[in-house]
C-alpha cells in the first residue's frame, strides 16, 4: 500500500515537472507554475492523493 503511494507521489512530481517544461507561465506571474519546484510539489501532493484513494 505504501509503494502505491510513494509511485504515485513520484509520478506526480514528474508530471508536474513536464507540465512546467511544455506549459509553464509565460509571464511569470502565475502562483503554481512559475517556478519549477512549486509545479512539482503541486503535481506530488496531487499524486499523492491519487493515489492515496484508489
Amino acid at each position: 500500500m505504501y509503494i502505491k503511494m510513494i509511485i504515485g507521489t513520484l509520478v506526480g512530481g514528474a508530471l508536474g515537472l513536464l507540465y512546467y517544461k511544455l506549459v509553464g507561465c509565460q509571464s511569470g506571474t502565475c502562483p503554481i507554475t512559475a517556478k519549477p519546484h512549486r509545479t512539482a510539489i503541486y503535481g506530488a501532493i496531487l499524486g499523492f492523493m491519487i493515489s492515496s484513494s484508489l
